[in-house]
């Protein structure tokens, strides 16, 4: 965890010398099911910052996750993300988000990433 948090405070601190667009909030609820049958949901709950490198975009956000598995008792965690959107041209831009979410024990945290390809028309 302590790595982790430094990681993303480096990260921070290395695009705080591009231009700042500003704070923000995201609350986001991610649900699942399988098939008919729900699973449960994760609510994040994450301030962030978002900003511009030259062309780019970026934004790092971070915080509480509620966990809460169908049937069983909820459990507060914590979660953030971080990405990035390059314009190659004015019709195609590429994007990327790197995530993860804590859980009980230091081996058990789960990681995510996120690429893609936006054609505008």
């Amino acid at each position: 965890m302590i790595k982790l948090t430094a990681l993303t405070a480096l990260a921070a601190s290395s695009l705080a010398s591009a231009a700042i667009a500003g704070p923000y909030v995201n609350v986001e609820t991610n649900a699942g099911w399988t098939g008919d049958d729900y699973t449960g949901a994760t609510t994040d709950i994450h301030l962030g910052y978002e900003g511009t490198a030259g062309a780019a975009s970026w934004y790092v956000q971070g915080g509480p996750a509620v966990v809460a598995p169908d049937g069983a008792d909820s459990d507060t965690q914590f979660s953030g993300k971080a990405g990035l959107g390059i314009p190659v041209s004015e019709a195609v831009g590429v994007y990327g988000e790197v995530s993860f979410l804590t859980a009980d024990g230091d081996d058990n945290t789960g990681y995510g990433g996120k690429l893609g390809l936006k054609y505008s028309f």
